[in-house]
């Protein structure tokens, strides 16, 4: 049962010359309050009133059903990457269980989006992901780690694995050729209730073992140490979820895509304060990368910190579903950063850590602006790593360099697709400066 499926392919060659015409047809037709709904939803606050999303009932659909019969079985037995998955349905009785592959040796990969990058297009990553069978156990009591049952502390204990560790799990029913796709968390496969759990012998990472059993480090402290020890986001947000870092008696188990974003904005203020303390950079400069057909831009600005990201969907592309209109969406942060909770969702505070870390490793200051543009071939959600590691990967390349907001437009307007214009209509830092030199007209 090799569980690895094609995924339909969709034809991405345009030319430059079709892609502004098309952006130029397309622009009279923007309507942010009416098209916005679904890239600010992203298929979690259910704001169109619907109990499932839409979205990504057509996209279950259009995978399931390319995958029937790979999974037919009540037992699975691989080595899993380590990987565990919290849902966060019924919170706080949420479903605890591991994630595996029918599959030995190294699978470490299927659950590092680290490595990813430029190594794995989309249908790799929807394959491998869709390899991972879930089990799930639903807690009787509240997300607090306490009278767990055998099977519960077995799967707390895989997230300390150091490499892929076997084991062997259990399922109540046959398993559902089905696959699991949010905009957060990466996708997984099928999944359903434990009947048992084993964990075959393994070596602990060290890092995570002594955050695992300080139970006097706080939850914040224990997440800034690691990534201090070079431990990757990716498994730092496995401890997180599982109740593993905190004081004794606040630990709990966190749902995966609330791990994920939590860790991301835990590490991205500390990583702010310290920018913040630094000179600002003395030039412009513009960034670009393409993965998974998402065009990124990333523009430094020299002045103190602000941040902003913006999100354009061309039609039918993942959190678009219009057929012909293009979505725009975006939301920032001044200096102080921001009380509330980003309206762009996960993604937000992802985009911001890999900005941050570039900062801080160059011990500078800058404004931070990222244009992003999916294109028709972003047709499934894989999770908001992929924001977070093509900015990461845009700000490896070497930037273009102006003296001047008038020069730094002018390649704007060259690199993006979209006219730079609908760029502006929504962004706050683009057009903050040209609104200042207004005001000061008045002085």
């Amino acid at each position: 049962m090799s569980g690895k499926t094609p995924v339909k392919k969709v034809s991405t060659k345009r030319t430059e010359k079709d892609i502004k015409s098309f952006s130029e047809e397309v622009a009279p037709k923007l309507d942010p309050k009416a098209r916005n709904m679904c890239l600010k939803c992203r298929g979690a606050k259910k704001l169109c009133g619907k109990d499932e999303c839409p979205v990504l009932m057509k996209y279950h659909s259009q995978v399931d059903s390319e995958r029937k019969g790979k999974f037919d079985t009540e037992e699975i037995t691989g080595n899993s990457p380590p990987s565990v998955f919290i849902g966060r349905h019924n919170y706080p009785k949420v479903s605890v269980g591991p994630m595996v592959p029918p599959e030995k040796g190294d699978t470490s990969i299927y659950s590092r989006p680290e490595k990813w990058y430029s190594k794995k297009d989309l249908n790799d990553i929807v394959n491998m992901r869709a390899s991972l069978a879930r089990g799930k156990r639903e807690l009787r009591k509240d997300v607090n780690i306490q009278d767990l049952s055998r099977d519960v502390e077995e799967v707390r204990y895989l997230a300390l694995a150091k490499k892929p560790a076997e084991t062997e799990v259990r399922f109540k029913k046959k398993l559902e050729d089905s696959m699991k796709l949010d905009g957060r968390s990466q996708p997984h496969g099928p999944s359903a209730p434990m009947e048992s759990f084993k964990r075959g012998s393994m070596s602990s990472d060290q890092h995570l073992e002594k955050v695992f059993y300080d139970r006097d480090l706080k939850a914040e402290k224990a997440v800034k140490r690691l990534y201090q020890r070079d431990v990757s986001v990716s498994r730092i947000q496995d401890i997180f979820m599982v109740g593993g870092t905190g004081t004794k008696g606040s630990r709990k188990f966190v749902p995966t895509r609330w791990s994920i974003t939590a860790v991301d904005d835990i590490i991205g203020k500390d990583l702010r304060r310290a920018v913040k303390r630094y000179r600002p950079i003395n030039k412009w400069r513009v960034y670009e990368a393409s993965y998974l057909d998402n065009k990124w831009v990333v523009v430094l600005t020299p002045e103190s910190w602000r941040y902003e990201l913006i999100e354009a969907f061309y039609p039918e592309t993942t959190w678009n579903p219009s057929k012909d209109s293009i979505t725009i969406f975006g939301d920032h942060e001044e200096f102080d950063g921001r009380d509330d909770y980003a309206s762009i969702g996960g993604c937000y505070y992802s985009g911001r850590l890999a900005v941050l870390e570039k900062l801080e490793e160059e011990r500078k200051q800058a404004g931070a602006i990222i244009l992003r543009e999916a294109k028709p071939g972003y047709i499934l959600p894989v999770g908001v790593w992929n924001v977070r590691e093509s900015v990461r990967n845009a700000l490896k390349e070497e930037p273009v360099k102006f003296e001047t907001e008038k020069k730094t437009f002018k390649h704007l307007k060259q690199v993006l697709d979209l006219k730079f214009e609908q760029w502006l209509s929504v962004s706050k830092l683009l057009t903050s400066r040209q609104k200042q030199k207004n005001l000061m007209s008045f002085t």
